[in-house]
């Protein structure tokens, strides 16, 4: 069995490098979209009929596993869309406001309540987030468009969080995927139809681009998320994807040259210590216990 904080690790990386894949190539996000979900599924798709992994679900699971693949695919489609409209960086660190989401919609809505050390967390996680960006973006209350899909990506990721740890728990990750992406990928397509966003003719760079996004960003990178959902806390795995912000800042200064100042980079030692509290937390709590 993989321990599910490697599988959370191996997914942090992968999903790391959308943004700067999105911000590198000059398509439509909707597009992109589409296509990192299509190309997720077609690769998985031989490997769930060949090793016979599929297996259908309950009748009752099939309406909240098709909410999911909306609701995952439209926070993609919000997402390349503000990352267009902002930085790679920011836009990330915006979308990844989702584990304060996730904290008050697992009060409200769950059993599973968050403990102090998640809030606590979450606190200092979220004071790096401020000192990333500036305080200044948020004294000031500028709301641009790409600050607002960014905020909307995070709702709808927290929303994806939650519901899929439900589902997670009564159907194993290859089917919940292969159906997750099937309707994300049909969802897609009609949007991009209806918008008139484009669907072919672009260069052998750009097929590069969506591969590498469907293989990597889509296919590897959540199957790990989803087993560490599975297998771990929801808020917890939520929480620490937050670091996803740091990594994306790296990778968009040496793929495609974005400033990254000190304020960014203590910003991001600061989420990262936010993110080592709740874990370091959970382990004093275990030791006790023991």
């Amino acid at each position: 069995m993989v321990n599910p904080r490697v599988a959370l690790l191996i997914g942090l990386l992968s999903i790391s490098i959308f943004p700067v894949l999105v911000k590198w190539a000059p398509v439509s996000g909707i597009s992109s979209a589409f296509y990192r979900m299509f190309f997720g599924f077609l690769f998985l798709l031989p490997v769930v009929i060949l090793k016979r992994k599929f297996i259908w679900p309950e009748k009752d699971l099939w309406v909240p596993i098709t909410i999911c693949g909306i609701i995952f695919a439209t926070d993609i489609a919000v997402w390349n869309l503000s990352i267009h409209y902002s930085n790679a960086t920011q836009a990330t660190l915006l979308t990844n406001l989702a584990p304060a989401w996730v904290g008050i919609g697992s009060f409200l809505f769950l059993n599973d309540k968050p403990k102090a050390s998640f809030w606590i967390g979450t606190f200092v996680a979220v004071a790096g987030m401020v000192v990333l960006i500036g305080p200044e973006a948020f004294l000031e209350m500028k709301l641009d468009k790409g600050f607002a899909l960014a905020v909307l990506s995070g709702m709808l990721y927290a929303s994806y969080m939650l519901v899929s740890k439900s589902i997670l728990n009564r159907v194993n990750i290859m089917s919940f995927m292969t159906i997750n992406m099937a309707v994300s990928s049909i969802y897609l397509l009609v949007i991009c139809v209806v918008l008139g966003e484009p669907l072919w003719h672009f260069t052998p760079v750009v097929w590069s681009v969506f591969i590498i996004q469907g293989l990597i960003c889509q296919l590897v990178g959540w199957l790990a998320i989803n087993y560490a959902v599975k297998k771990m806390d929801a808020m917890r795995v939520s929480l620490s994807l937050l670091s996803q912000a740091v990594v994306t800042g790296l990778l968009a200064l040496v793929f495609i040259d974005e400033h990254i100042t000190w304020q960014m980079i203590i910003g991001g030692i600061i989420i990262l210590t936010g993110i080592a509290i709740t874990f370091q937390k959970s382990h004093n709590r275990s030791a006790k216990k023991t």
